[in-house]
């Protein structure tokens, strides 16, 4: 038999409902809004349309900063990718046999960095990678590779990679974690029949624990695809608003930062400022719809 629509279960929802709608969906909503309108020299607002986001995707001036932007947006997600995923998922792999002493002294070591401030994070990497006072290029010199030192967060070449491997120094323990979490869920049996049938270890994991594990994979792929396109904090801190050397840095927080708050030379325009939220916004709900629609589904269904 079922039961009728208790109205007392909104006595209990009605906190965390007010709570979200005054802090995330009504500022969302007004900043779609908001980038529909341009404001003159007075400040005085009229409504304009999609205006905004022609001049951002089509001006000259505009439309590079945006693009370059975006490109290092992606850069910055693939480096996750390519580097803090795999080293996530080889930690975790590692952690989750049986026979590693200390195991959670090393998860918790790994996990350490994930707690620390930004800010402190991207000062201390700072003082490391200072040409002036910094202690990387002896350390590179004692073990023979004094050569290789270069003033990477002051080059164009390499500034953006030295900021995404900091990040990535920071935040591999969260799929680490994840991951871990998804092996040492996975039944002892399947394991221990592999075994008896003369299963390697490495054939064990290729082939059985890693399919297992496939639906947290894409769990760990869109959370650090919309952190990444969320990131703001460690550029700013390390590189500041204008993200150089030569935007170098530049991603769609920082862009969004200086159109909206204006920066130096750069007058302030909220209209502006919240159509390049808009467009960040676009650009991550349609990557987690494809995700939910399509590659969840097929992770899903393997796994089963």
């Amino acid at each position: 038999m079922q039961q009728g629509f208790s109205w007392r279960v909104l006595v209990f929802i009605a906190p965390a409902l007010l709570i979200y709608g005054l802090f995330s969906a009504f500022p969302l909503l007004d900043t779609l809004r908001l980038g529909l309108y341009s404001a003159d020299e007075t400040g005085l607002r009229s409504f304009s349309g999609l205006a905004n986001y022609t001049t951002i995707l089509s001006d000259p001036q505009w439309s590079a900063s945006f693009w370059n932007a975006m490109l290092n947006n992606i850069q910055f997600f693939g480096m996750h990718m390519l580097v803090q995923n795999p080293v996530g998922l080889l930690l975790a792999a590692l952690l989750s046999l049986k026979d590693v002493r200390w195991a959670a002294a090393y998860r918790t070591v790994f996990f350490l960095p994930t707690l620390l401030s930004v800010v402190i994070v991207g000062f201390v990497w700072q003082l490391i990678l200072s040409p002036l006072w910094g202690v990387s290029e002896r350390l590179l010199t004692i073990v023979g590779l004094g050569d290789w030192f270069a003033p990477w967060l002051g080059l164009e070449s390499s500034a953006l990679i030295t900021v995404s491997l900091m990040s990535v120094w920071q935040f591999v323990g969260v799929p680490m974690m994840l991951i871990y979490a998804a092996l040492i869920a996975i039944p002892e049996d399947i394991v221990e029949a592999a075994l008896v049938e003369g299963a390697s270890p490495w054939r064990i994991f290729w082939q059985i624990r890693l399919p297992l594990i496939l639906p947290t994979l894409g769990l760990v792929t869109i959370l650090t695809f919309v952190a990444n396109f969320n990131a703001f904090d460690l550029i700013y801190t390390v590189k500041g608003a204008m993200a150089g050397p030569n935007y170098s840095t530049d991603l769609l927080g920082t862009l969004f930062y200086r159109t909206f708050f204006g920066y130096q030379s750069q007058v302030a325009s909220p209209t502006m400022g919240a159509a390049v939220a808009t467009l960040m916004f676009l650009v991550i709900l349609v990557g987690v719809a494809a995700y939910l629609l399509v590659v969840q589904r097929r992770l899903q269904r393997f796994a089963l």
